[in-house]
This record gives C-alpha cells, sequence and structure tokens, in this order.
C-alpha cells in the first residue's frame, strides 16, 4: 500500500495526496513487487533500499548512495499470536533524499500511525531531518511503553504462580522473557546506528535537532538497561519456579514412595499368613484379628519412623 502525506501549513495534521511533489511523505505498508518498482523508477530510489525493510531478518544499518540515505532500525510490535503478551520486531526502512522522505514497514506500525493522525508537534514534512529523529524518538518511546507492559505482566504472573503453579502462567512468563531478548537485541543494533548518525552521518543536521537527537540516545539508552534489567530479574524469576517446581515434584514422589512401602506390608504379612504350611495362631478363631492388628502396628511403626525422617 502506497500513502502520500504532505503537511498542512494549517493545521499540525498532514494532509494525503495522490502523486509525489517536493517535501512530501511517501508511506510505504507492505508494498507489492510492483509498488516498489514504481516509487523507485519514480524517485530515483535504489531498489535494494526499498526491499531491505522486507525482510525481517535484516538487521538496522545506516547506507548512503548517490544522494540518497537509508537509515534501517527495528521497531517494536505485539505479534499476532495466540500466546498473550508475545512482542518481537521488524524493521522499519527511512529513506532520506533531497526533496522527498519515504518510509516503509511490513506492516502497519503505531509510531507512524502517530505522524499520520497528527499527534506529533512540529511535525513537518519539508523538515526531513527533523522528521528522522522524532520518528526515531518515538521508537524509543514505544519500546519504553511495551517494556513497563512487561514488567507489569510479569508481576501479575509472578504472584499467579505463588498461589499455584500452572501452564498457562508460565507460558506467558516465557514469552516475556523472549520480548525481552528480541527488544535487547534490537535496542543495542539501534544503538550503533544512532552513532553512526552522530559521528559520520550524510544526513544534514540542524542546530535545533541536535537536541532531540540527544534525547532520542537517552531514551534508547534508557529502554536498554530497563530490558537489561528486566531481563535479568525474569531470568531469576524462572529458574526459581523451576526450582520449586524441581522440589515440589521431588517432594511428591517422595511421598508417594513412602506410601508405597507402607502398603506393602500388609501384602507381605497376608501372604506370609496364607502359605499352605503350618504357621503360628492358625487354629486360633482370631487368628484374622490378630494378623490385621499385627500388619498395622507395623505400618504404623513404619509411617512413624518415615514421618520422624521426613519422607512423609
Amino acid at each position: 500500500m502506497i500513502e502520500i502525506y504532505k503537511s498542512n501549513p494549517e493545521e499540525s495534521a498532514v494532509i494525503k495526496i495522490d502523486q509525489p511533489e517536493k517535501n512530501c511523505w511517501i508511506n510505504l505498508t507492505h508494498p507489492s513487487g510492483d509498488e516498489i518498482g514504481k516509487i523507485a523508477s519514480e524517485l530515483q530510489i535504489p531498489a535494494d533500499f526499498l526491499a531491505a525493510a522486507l525482510d525481517e531478518e535484516e538487521r538496522p544499518r545506516l547506507e548512503y548512495e548517490d544522494g540518497v540515505s537509508l537509515i534501517l532500525i527495528d521497531i517494536p510490535r505485539e505479534t499476532e499470536s495466540d500466546m498473550p503478551y508475545l512482542y518481537d520486531t521488524l524493521p522499519l526502512g527511512i529513506i532520506i533524499k533531497q526533496d522527498h522522505v519515504v518510509t516503509i514497514c511490513l506492516s502497519e506500525s503505531p509510531i507512524i500511525r502517530q505522524f499520520i493522525d497528527g499527534r506529533i508537534k512540529s511535525f513537518f514534512t519539508s523538515k526531513k531531518t527533523r522528521f528522522l529523529f522524532l520518528i526515531l524518538y518515538q521508537t524509543a518511546k514505544q519500546y519504553l511503553k511495551y517494556l513497563r507492559i512487561i514488567d507489569r505482566k510479569s508481576t501479575e504472573f509472578e504472584e499467579v504462580l505463588k498461589k499455584s503453579i500452572r501452564n498457562e502462567a508460565l507460558l506467558t512468563l516465557m514469552n516475556l522473557q523472549k520480548s525481552l531478548v528480541f527488544f535487547s537485541t534490537s535496542l543495542k543494533s539501534n544503538e550503533i546506528v544512532l552513532e553512526k548518525i552522530m559521528k559520520s552521518s550524510p544526513i544534514q543536521f540542524y542546530e535545533e535537532d541536535v537536541e532531540l537527537l540527544d534525547d532520542v540516545i537517552i531514551e534508547n539508552k534508557q529502554a536498554i538497561e530497563m530490558a537489561n534489567i528486566y531481563t535479568t530479574i525474569l531470568t531469576g524469576t524462572m529458574d526459581a519456579f523451576a526450582s520449586i517446581i524441581n522440589n515440589n515434584m521431588n517432594a511428591i514422589i517422595k511421598i508417594l514412595a513412602s506410601i508405597t512401602i507402607i502398603l506393602s506390608i500388609p501384602t507381605i504379612v497376608t501372604s506370609f499368613f496364607g502359605m499352605n504350611v503350618g504357621l503360628p495362631l492358625q487354629q486360633n478363631p482370631l487368628a484374622y484379628i490378630y494378623i490385621i492388628l499385627f500388619a498395622a502396628i507395623i505400618c504404623f511403626c513404619l509411617g512413624y519412623i518415615l514421618k520422624k525422617k521426613d519422607f512423609l
């Protein structure tokens, strides 16, 4: 899908236009091969720049070729999986040319939607460098938002597991842990791109944009630290619950083994007195009761010993 926008001087929102023109913004969402070819041809943009963002395995990077800059970053998203609270990342390509800005992504992102809906202040399609930094800033904020959700949900499910070990809660914590791994990897890759922009970027800087870039770097570093902290905490929590489950299983097996030993006593006693040979008390009419009492006393004594040894 191709959408073309341009800033409305009278309003904070952008207006949709039909054809690319100077200082416009072209947003591509899961474009077809024909749409990529059309934009590449009309705007004289390398086709591989456009295709890079459509590869989910592509890593963040910064490239420059023939007056066209490609900034490829990873943005967070909530997956459409049946498993709750599972997040991952996908590439977002930002292509800057002298007269145009192109964004391209495999799926619609709430980060880009904020710009379309006019929820971002001081955003103009003509200010391309500022537009780039605003996208980077909103990306870092989105990571922080999801990280806080992950932290809150992990705490909730920890409380559930303290009361009762449930597979659903364990699977959710596993999903949150997996999401944190995705976030940590992508945030560190984005940090490398930010460092390249600061040190050796062909992108033209303006004085009013430097402070915004500093804010982007600070927010990204904060997100990295939060992801690392939450990963450490959640890993420790998962290890603790694994130990608890293992201890519970050992305790259950120990109890079952003790019960099995105790229940085997009546079987041994009755088997002994059931042999077809001469035995004590075989002529006594109360022999049956004596045998049961004898087996019960042995079971009680054995149970007492096992209890004292903490096997029951």
